[in-house]
Parts: C-alpha cells; structure tokens; sequence
C-alpha cells in the first residue's frame, strides 16, 4: 500500500504565508516580503533657507537634510517634482531656477520617494515628507 503525502509543496506554502500577511495588513517589520520596500523620507533642512532672487535667475543648487532618501527620491518645489542628486541617505542636491521658482516669496519644499512594486504584498512603502519654506527674497 503506497501513501501519498497531503502535505503542500514548499511554493504553496509560500504563497499561502504571503497572502496572509496581506490580508493581515503587517507592517513592513513584520513582513519578510517587504524588504524591498522604500522607506518614506524625511525632511530635515533646506542649505540656504534664504535665497535672493538674482541666484534663482542664475541658476543656485539647494541641499537637503534628513533621512531615507533613494536613488528615485525627488524634491517637490511647489507642486512641481525636480530630480534630484542624492548625495547619500541623509543628503542631496536640487538646482533650481526661473523655470521652477518665478518670482520672490515663500516656496513649499517637500521631498518625494515613489512607492515602488511593494504595495500588492501588504507592505507600506515610499511617501512624501513635510514640508519646510525656502525664503526667495
């Protein structure tokens, strides 16, 4: 007499613990699939907080202080999205000019990662910053 196991074969398995934790809404500490996912970035400082608006005419290069910053990671000036260098997880770079600031006064900069693939397994990932003032006088 021969058995036949009933146990499910190691990709069932897998699958099966994946849709659970999606179901389960985990967060990502508790989801092993969520490892590729993009932590939110933070904000931290704006290097110069002031600018003139003559530099903006010319052309100037903004730094950005904080934290999570990725490769896909951009700057959002006002509403409009810039690429940016990043420097590393704690730094990066923006230039900005007429094209993005038109004139003198408040401007809201906030910092953006994009979500990624990770959001169909149950895992929270990327999202947008505060936001701090660049003063353009």
């Amino acid at each position: 007499m021969r058995f036949r196991s009933s146990a499910l074969p190691f990709s069932c398995l897998v699958a099966a613990v994946a849709l659970v934790l999606a179901i389960v809404g985990c967060n990502n500490t508790f989801n092993p699939l969520c490892a590729s996912s993009r932590p939110a970035p933070v904000i931290g400082s704006i290097s110069p907080a002031t600018v003139p608006f003559t530099q903006v005419q010319n052309g100037t290069t903004l730094t950005i202080t904080g934290s999570n910053f990725v490769s896909s990671t951009e700057v959002m000036i006002g509403s409009k999205p810039i690429s940016a260098k990043v420097i590393s997880p704690t730094k990066l770079t923006v230039k900005v000019n007429t094209g993005v600031i038109s004139g003198p006064g408040d401007v809201r900069v906030a910092v953006d990662t994009p979500a990624g693939n990770t959001g169909e397994l149950g895992c929270t990932s990327g999202g947008k910053s505060s936001v701090l003032t660049l003063t353009v006088n």
